[in-house]
């Protein structure tokens, strides 16, 4: 009985441990990533669409590709395939709901910060945005609405080969690698859309606090520290999850599909936050961005390649489930029309993948 007592309390415990630690290296994470885009020469746009999403999302495509290529049976390659599926779907709906959620907790703390200070409430939105306001500039939301319209049919062409069954499928992998690559290189060489005026000035390396600017190699090396924390927090975190699922009366498919997902996009999440906190809204979402691009081709590529590729309800669901909060976003984005109030409102369409789960499990 007394052992009966410990287990779960453990459990908890480590998932609260690795929740923290996975937050404190996202955060030293983001300072060195921040430090490795200027030493590199990058937009600050493209340190949040390839640098940071490249960082955190290759733990992940790493665990996906050991699933498809050791799996020993069909099933056991298939939580690759349920992976590939479930990153991109945590992304589009909680991911930028806590980014939402983040936007509108700080800007309430603004608001409340100048009524201390003033005893009324602002009168220039230019210097105190009301929440109803659109995100960025029109430019900025012209930008980000570009990297959803290339995920987009990426990942309708993802789901579609996953209803249909041809020889010659496998090779179209092959595809999804080309695509992120054009895509890599697009970022990278992209202009100058004014994205170097956004937020506060780079803060101090962590490694060397002091210093004005930071060593290469502490920058490098910082990275790449933060990186394997953040891979091994996560993979933990993942499986204390799986093991109090059923502890709470949740299924295994139900606990692989709902909580497996957000539990793996974690260090995206986090990302987010602690670029909104410093005030890095487009980082924020430029990393969101990136991620759901890596999603959509590498562990698609990876599951094209290695295994039958065939989508059962559920995955269908939360395919269905994907495109359609990713067409609410970028409509939004396309008029200028998101605020924070309306990214929230994409944690929603979670809420209806789950529950759309409950007749397609029972």
């Amino acid at each position: 009985m007394r052992e009966g007592r410990t287990i779960p309390v453990i459990h908890f415990v480590l998932l609260i441990v690795c929740a923290v630690a996975i937050y404190l290296s996202c955060e030293w994470f983001v300072n060195a990533v921040e430090w490795l885009g200027e030493r590199l020469n990058v937009v600050k746009m493209a340190v949040g669409t390839i640098l940071a999403a490249f960082g955190t999302a290759l733990p992940e495509s790493v665990v996906t590709l050991v699933a498809v290529t050791t799996g020993a049976t069909d099933e056991a390659k298939d939580i690759g395939v349920g992976a590939a599926m479930g990153g991109p779907l945590a992304l589009a709906t909680v991911a930028y709901g806590v980014t939402g959620a983040m936007l509108l907790l700080k800007r309430r703390k603004e608001r409340i910060a100048v009524l201390a200070e003033t005893g009324m409430a602002p009168t220039d939105p230019a210097t105190y945005p009301e929440p109803e306001e659109a995100l960025g500039s029109a430019a900025d939301m012209k930008r980000l609405a570009k990297d959803q319209k290339w995920f987009l049919p990426i990942f309708i062409v993802k789901v579609a080969l996953g209803l249909v069954a041809f020889a010659f499928k496998p090779v179209l992998g092959l595809l999804f690698f080309a695509a992120y690559a054009v895509y890599f290189w697009r970022e990278i060489r992209g202009g100058d859309d004014g994205d170097d005026e956004e937020g506060p000035e780079l803060e101090p390396l962590k490694f060397q606090p002091k210093a004005a600017s930071p060593a290469t190699w502490a920058v490098v090396a910082q990275t790449l520290v933060t990186l394997v924390v953040i891979f091994f927090a996560s993979q933990l975190f993942v499986k204390q999850l799986d093991a109090i699922g059923p502890m709470l009366g949740l299924s295994a498919a139900v606990t692989a599909l709902l909580l497996s997902p957000i539990a793996t996009e974690l260090p995206e999440i986090m990302n987010a936050v602690i670029w909104v906190r410093q005030g890095k809204t487009k980082l924020a979402l430029a990393n969101i961005c990136g991620a759901m691009m890596i999603q959509a081709t590498v562990p698609s590529g990876l599951g094209l390649l290695f295994t039958r590729w065939h989508f059962d309800a559920a995955l269908l669901w939360s395919g269905l489930i994907t495109m359609a909060a990713i067409v609410y976003v970028l409509l939004t984005m396309r008029a200028h029309k998101l605020t924070p109030a309306r990214l929230t409102v994409a944690a929603g369409f979670y809420v209806l993948f789950a529950l759309g789960l409950i007749p397609i499990l029972s």
